[in-house]
């Protein structure tokens, strides 16, 4: 597969409109749980995603009754071999779980933006996956468990890392230690949802107009916006301010601030060039 090729899926359905890239959890017959087969699908559409540079936003969405009930479980009887009985063993563990999160991390460190449009349950690994999101909408019925406490392990996947940064220290305590579940309307009041929706209908609806409204904006703008945010979240005040400059420095265009500008007065669409498409350093002279 070439950067320009998409993917063969079948966890998923990908489309992209507008430079809006829509990718669907289309298993909702087995509630859209996670397996290697997932995995991999996942990371091939991120990875796709990533490199033609074509949209400037992505949409998660699902189907049926819940957005994912997380890993399947039988994935741990045959399709993920835990050798906990040698120090050799456990330490392959380490080198499993690294390649496990790289996949959810491609989401954070996507050149675009990505919004999270969740229904019903975000059990376990979804809480993983969406918390890498840079937006979360939701339809009242939903609701979000750290279901690995449930099923005697800790959540490993990225859950424990980003959730402290989207709710409250205790809060993120009582979810992993008991399991429970998180409403929407309570994920709402501490933020971790933007806005909660009477059917999923209505959600998508809204998940895909801020897609178009991020669309609209200079790509190039989004992404130093994206870099920008995302360094300040882990690193002190003066660190990130001095990063701002360097960015800003980086990417300052007089010309997008011109259309900009020309476009609002003329109330049109601003029209700005695309991200540039990627190669591995390996495709070259290819």
């Amino acid at each position: 597969m070439n950067a320009t090729t998409p993917p063969s899926l079948t966890c998923f359905t990908l489309n992209t409109s507008n430079h809006v890239a829509h990718l669907v959890l289309n298993r909702p017959e087995a509630m859209n749980t996670m397996h290697p087969l997932f995995w991999r699908e996942l990371d091939a559409a991120l990875t796709h995603i990533h490199k033609t540079g074509e949209a400037r936003v992505l949409v998660i969405s699902s189907t049926g009754k819940h957005f994912s009930a997380g890993m399947a479980l039988e994935t741990f009887g045959s399709g993920i071999a835990m050798d906990d009985q040698s120090p050799e063993g456990r330490a392959a563990i380490f080198d499993l779980l690294t390649d496990m999160q790289a996949t959810f991390t491609k989401l954070e460190t996507l050149r675009i933006p990505v919004i999270a449009a969740i229904q019903g349950g975000c059990i376990g690994g979804a809480v993983d996956m969406v918390t890498a999101c840079c937006l979360r909408y939701a339809t009242a019925d939903a609701f979000f468990c750290i279901q690995e406490i449930n099923i005697g392990m800790v959540a490993d996947v990225g859950t424990l890392q980003r959730l402290p940064k989207l709710l409250p220290l205790a809060v993120v305590k009582e979810l992993a230690y008991t399991g429970r579940r998180l409403p929407a309307a309570r994920a709402l009041g501490y933020g971790l949802v933007n806005e909660v929706f009477d059917s999923a209908e209505a959600m998508l609806a809204a998940a895909m107009q801020c897609a178009a409204e991020i669309a609209a904006k200079p790509p190039v703008a989004v992404w130093g916006s994206k870099q920008a945010i995302h360094y300040a979240r882990d690193h002190s005040v003066d660190d990130a301010l001095r990063q701002m400059g360097w960015l800003q420095g980086a990417i300052w265009s007089n010309a997008h601030v011109r259309e900009s500008v020309t476009a609002m007065k003329e109330k049109r669409a601003g029209q700005f060039p695309g991200l540039t498409p990627l190669k591995n350093f390996s495709e070259f002279g290819q």
